[in-house]
């Protein structure tokens, strides 16, 4: 039996568990993920550059290549935590596990020295990811709950 309260919007599923909460940590987390995998991309983009200028490029890029990787993982699991025990949308462990099948293509390729389909991939990748954290950071839980005229 669900309750209800009226000022705090707190649902308990019989068990004296607060739903709301976990909720909300849940795409918190997965709010962080997205944002963390963004960044390391970017953070690939800028070490490209880097890698064709400097000495110290190609380390700089090795390390951010394992940063993105793990982001992609992190993502994943933030995602099936969303999922699950949260009671999110299935929708974005659709996406983090294709993100991770292209993050696993672009290491393959990067290792294997391709930059023609590398780089390119890399680009989308960036896209990609933007355009998952751009609608993750606009919703927000406590303006997606209010109902008009309250």
């Amino acid at each position: 039996m669900a309750t209800q309260t009226t000022t705090d919007r707190t649902t308990t599923d019989g068990t004296g568990t607060d739903r709301t909460g976990t909720e909300r940590r849940t795409r918190t987390f997965l709010r962080v993920s997205i944002a963390l995998q963004t960044l390391a991309l970017f953070f690939q983009a800028t070490t490209a550059g880097l890698l064709l200028s400097t000495s110290y490029g190609e380390t700089l890029h090795g390390v951010g290549a394992r940063v993105m990787y793990g982001a992609s993982m992190l993502y994943v699991l933030a995602a099936v935590l969303a999922w699950r025990p949260g009671g999110g949308s299935p929708r974005p462990v659709l996406y983090a596990s294709g993100f991770l099948a292209l993050a696993s293509a672009q290491v393959v390729l990067g290792v294997a020295h391709v930059p023609s389909l590398h780089v390119p991939l890399g680009v989308l990748m960036f896209g990609l990811s933007v355009l998952a954290l751009a609608p993750a950071l606009a919703r927000t839980p406590s303006t997606a709950r209010r109902t008009p005229g309250r």
